[in-house]
């Protein structure tokens, strides 16, 4: 069993009072022994005295070990137990705290990031990047008529796709993008420190990825394609009207026919 360093204290506080008490009773032993060869009255006196202390001075060690033992050692079991289930509790609720948080920013169906995540991760990409003066790139991607997907083969197949495209897009980019799922069937990308000829190769290359997949559910197999707006922050304009921009830049690829990048 391990103690906790209370306890061990306190049982080196017992071990120094049983010696000291043993010492005590060698020095009365020897006190009494010798008290026989001293003639002179005064030495006598002081021998009797010094005996006195010495014995109410055993007692009160006795007394103190029986206190340590019965009142002073339970009280610090119970310390030391309501301490345990403190920490356990602690470690508990801490756990419980990072789950939560995890949860709040991630998207439950993709493991990817979810909306909250995205926004403040674009507004402090942007604070971040103009102070060193670097480009930051933005994808917002829109699967290609998903109704139809949910609506003829249900909402468990377009589930499974919705996975299927989310691994992907996590696949397909760098350790310090953040991919996100805004809900639905539209996800984003912020890819910092790059320029627009750089994004436009990025986008192309997940767009082809994401129309290259092949999602099979029992006797399904689909395909899906997407519709790509990108933009590059001018270096001025605020995360929303940074994000309006390649919005319409989606809406745009939509409109010329879908799967395709618009910049």
């Amino acid at each position: 069993m391990r103690f906790h360093k209370s306890e061990t204290a306190f049982f080196v506080f017992v071990a120094l009072v049983l010696v000291a008490g043993g010492l005590i009773l060698h020095a009365y032993s020897v006190l009494r022994a010798g008290s026989d060869s001293f003639y002179a009255v005064e030495s006598l006196a002081r021998i009797a005295y010094l005996s006195k202390l010495l014995f109410a001075t055993g007692v009160l060690l006795s007394t103190a070990l029986f206190f340590g033992m019965f009142f002073i050692y339970p009280l610090i079991r119970i310390q030391v137990r309501e301490e345990g289930k403190l920490r356990a509790m602690t470690e508990s609720l801490s756990a419980r705290s990072e789950t939560l948080e995890h949860a709040a920013l991630t998207d439950g169906l993709t493991g990817t990031q979810n909306r909250r995540y995205f926004d403040d991760a674009l507004r402090e990409y942007l604070q971040e990047f103009r102070r060193i003066g670097k480009p930051v790139g933005l994808m917002i991607l829109d699967l290609d008529h998903f109704k139809q997907v949910n609506d003829n083969h249900g909402h468990d197949v377009g589930d499974k796709v919705l996975r299927e495209v989310a691994s992907c897009l996590k696949d397909m980019t760098r350790y310090h993008d953040v991919v996100a799922r805004l809900g639905g069937e539209e996800f984003a990308v912020v890819a910092p420190n790059m320029t627009e000829v750089q994004l436009m190769k990025f986008a192309e290359r997940i767009r082809k990825a994401i129309s290259n997949l092949a999602v099979v559910s029992g006797n399904v197999r689909l395909k899906v394609t997407s519709s790509v707006g990108i933009a590059v922050w001018n270096g001025r304009e605020s995360a929303d009207d940074f994000y309006r921009r390649a919005d319409k830049m989606l809406y745009e690829a939509k409109r010329l026919g879908r799967n395709r990048v618009c910049a």
